[in-house]
């Protein structure tokens, strides 16, 4: 489809070099877009899974020898260093594939389900039907991963998908759009649509049948009333405020790391992030050092060797600095990293900043920062930790630090959360047999896991009988039915069943209903 707009030129925000130039995509080519992807599903749904999943593997042998490149392309587009486009954006979706390669047919086949043994005869189970055009519209903080995983877990489900990849990091967009072409995924099965705001609004008024968002709260808000006045269903993956709970016989050493890494990953911008880190007051003076000896050693740049790279969004700079300089102003005090008044101008690079003396009264613990900032915050007790910690409007992943994993798991069963993580953090969206998904105001709906594929899938529910008898005990005539149906139901569903009683009054009633 020949695009109408002028050149896009993209730049890196890590160098600010020029590093592509593409068409968007106009919004009059809207709704030629969702006529193709649904002549492209009645295709597609026709095929069995098995016939599907040749195009999958042959995703995964190009994303494999490609490897080099597409680092090349998300961490140039998005200013990550390239072990993290690696790590955390490429391989989460090679995994997925291979996941998809083992466990579709099984997962999307038909469930066989019990059947009461009032409806004697018969047999029950499930069907998944292709809901049939998804819109999957993704961010630009890991715009591989965050597109790939439910583009394809729509795909193997057998639906046609139109994709808008963020307008901030459009070159993934478009390297991803090849990757499907080169991959011989037949022609409209999916397609990208590339553009903002004004065109991620054309598509969910274009009537898809499904939606799956993910981003701001405040975007959701806006897709999900759209959406509800068309009775479109929806996914909702939105922002997080991650609180870590370190117990005082905790690992320390492990769990500092751990929280700068978790903390400061991808520069922070990450909806999993450690935004609140809550420490036993016991331990908090000698784990705040532990934590500023970590991130002291971190290098920032955009080579292989770099641990942080840049922002990706020069707007989201603002947000930072805006909460940084909002708990300076109340008392916080900044143990590593610069003043915001000291960040160097048109600079795309935040070195990793920890804050302590934080309170409540603070936007940096109570909104969404998305930045290289960690709070941290000591506890009195462990029932202070989780009140503290669920004291938020969002409810997407959490950690829980302890040497007694009996405690740590009493700790997390707690947690308000989408997910609790014990001695680590983050992982758990990168395990595609859990579901992942938030509470709150961090989502509605789950994906990944067996139901993570099925939600892109109508349920439908069949019963079936052979059709031998001519009648079924509850059809009419009712006349001299009634006593039969209740000492049949008493002998059923009484504390001990009676199994003469039962089949006495079934074998009474299946006379009568002849």
């Amino acid at each position: 489809m020949k695009s109408l707009k002028e050149p896009w030129k993209v730049y890196s925000p890590a160098t600010g070099e020029q590093i592509y130039a593409m068409h968007g995509t106009d919004n009059s080519q809207v709704e030629e877009m969702v006529q193709v992807a649904r002549s492209a599903f009645t295709r597609w749904s026709s095929f069995t899974v098995e016939e599907r999943l040749p195009y999958f593997s042959s995703l995964r042998n190009i994303l494999l020898k490609e490897m080099g490149q597409t680092v090349d392309v998300i961490s140039g587009d998005a200013g990550k260093v390239p072990l993290d486009a690696l790590v955390a954006d490429i391989m989460p979706v090679l995994d997925f594939i291979r996941t998809i390669e083992k466990d579709a047919v099984k997962n999307l086949a038909r469930q066989k389900v019990k059947t009461p043994i009032l409806f004697l005869g018969k047999k029950s189970y499930i069907e998944y039907m292709p809901r049939g055009v998804v819109l999957v519209i993704s961010p630009w903080n890991y715009p591989f991963q965050l597109s790939m995983v439910p583009i394809l877990s729509a795909l193997i489900a057998g639906n046609s998908v139109i994709a808008k990849p963020s307008e901030v990091t459009p070159y993934v967009g478009k390297y991803m759009e090849e990757l499907f072409s080169k991959a011989g995924f037949p022609e409209g099965v999916v397609q990208f649509a590339h553009g903002g705001k004004e065109l991620g609004q054309s598509l969910v008024s274009s009537k898809p049948d499904y939606i799956f968002f993910t981003g701001s709260v405040a975007a959701g808000r806006k897709i999900a009333a759209q959406a509800a006045g068309d009775l479109i269903p929806v996914t909702l993956e939105l922002g997080g405020k991650d609180p870590m709970i370190v117990c005082h016989d905790a690992n320390l050493a492990r769990a500092a790391k751990g929280a700068v890494w978790g903390a400061f990953t991808n520069s922070g911008q990450v909806c999993m992030s450690v935004e609140r880190l809550y420490v036993d007051q016991k331990v908090h003076t000698s784990f705040v050092e532990a934590v500023c000896r970590e991130v002291n050693a971190i290098t920032q740049g955009a080579t292989k060797e770099d641990d942080i790279g840049s922002m990706t969004y020069p707007h989201q700079i603002e947000i930072v600095r805006e909460h940084v300089l909002d708990a300076l102003s109340k008392g916080a005090i900044l143990q590593t990293g610069k003043h915001p008044d000291e960040w160097e101008e048109n600079s795309m690079f935040l070195e990793p900043m920890v804050l302590t003396s934080v309170n409540a009264s603070m936007k940096i613990m109570n909104e969404e920062t998305f930045g290289p900032v960690l709070p941290i915050i000591p506890f009195n007790d462990e029932t202070d930790a989780v009140a503290m910690a669920n004291d938020s409007m969002y409810g997407l992943n959490a950690s829980v630090w302890s040497a007694d994993i009996t405690r740590a798991e009493a700790l997390a069963s707690q947690l308000v959360s989408g997910a609790v993580i014990i001695n680590d953090v983050i992982i758990s969206v990168a395990n595609h047999h859990l579901p992942f998904g938030g509470v709150k105001n961090s989502g509605v709906g789950r994906y990944h896991g067996e139901n993570g594929w099925r939600m892109f899938c109508h349920e439908k529910s069949v019963m079936s009988d052979r059709g031998k008898k001519d009648s079924e005990i509850q059809w009419y005539p009712y006349g001299g039915k009634y006593t039969n149906f209740v000492g049949l139901l008493q002998s059923y569903f009484g504390d001990r069943k009676k199994w003469g009683s039962f089949l006495r009054h079934y074998l009474t009633l299946l006379k009568k209903s002849k």
